[in-house]
């Protein structure tokens, strides 16, 4: 059974402002759960419907119903149990291989692809400027799958840190160099930009290089491609020549 206060507690977490305030973000789903258990990570709370209880301490498990599930709940159909977790502490920004940053994404789908193409790609770098959407927003918990345990998030003026790094930036935009004959240095930073707006023009004016991904339909009614999707092209082609 829940209290009152732990009730209103995880209802706080749905608002980036109380996250941030408090430091501590939730995790929903048996699969998403485990894998933060797996990591490391301890939980402040962990309440669970009976089926998920097998397989994690009964110490650290709070049982509840599912109406009481679904009270606390981002989702329609909650999945058996949800988590309260410490924000990870990252120490300073690791400058080598290939870290990709954020310039204004918005979309929490978008970002936890994101994330989880980080994760996949063996980038464990990701810098967000402070108008990108927040990674511990439970939408993107939720999208990333366990990834965000893996890639270190950083939010950031981005602007201002490009200005101090001596790695080379690679900024993605719709014209620009095609990405099929460009060659990028084993440490780099890419540089992926807002849904709708692409990249800041302040950000622009300080990467080296800005790239494409050459559109080979000869139809010209598709605009762009989806934040995530541009990704996962840019980083299969970088990380293939490495």
């Amino acid at each position: 059974m829940l209290s009152k206060n732990q009730v209103k507690l995880i209802q706080k977490l749905h608002q980036k402002k109380y996250r941030n305030e408090l430091k501590i973000f939730i995790v929903e789903g048996k699969k998403s759960i485990n894998e933060f258990l797996q990591a490391g990570y301890t939980p402040q709370l962990l309440i669970a419907t009976e089926a998920f209880t097998a397989s994690v301490p009964q110490h650290l498990i709070t049982p509840v119903s599912k109406d009481e599930l679904r009270k606390v709940s981002t989702l329609q159909n909650p999945d058996e149990g949800l988590a309260v977790f410490e924000q990870p502490k990252h120490k300073g920004i690791l400058q080598e291989g290939v870290i990709v940053a954020l310039d204004n994404v918005q979309d929490p789908g978008n970002l936890g692809t994101i994330i989880r193409l980080c994760d996949w790609f063996g980038v464990e770098t990701l810098l967000c400027n402070t108008q990108t959407v927040d990674c511990y927003n439970p939408k993107v918990v939720q999208a990333s799958m366990g990834s965000l345990t893996r890639v270190a998030v950083h939010y950031l003026d981005l602007a201002a840190f490009l200005t101090t790094t001596a790695l080379p930036v690679y900024t993605m935009d719709l014209e620009g160099e095609n990405l099929y004959t460009a060659t990028f240095p084993k440490d780099c930073i890419l540089i992926l930009g807002n849904e709708a707006n692409g990249i800041s023009s302040e950000v622009r004016a300080l990467s080296n290089e800005v790239i494409t991904i050459p559109r080979f339909s000869q139809h010209q009614r598709t605009e762009s491609l989806n934040v995530a999707m541009a990704g996962a092209i840019i980083l299969s082609e970088v990380m293939g020549h490495h």
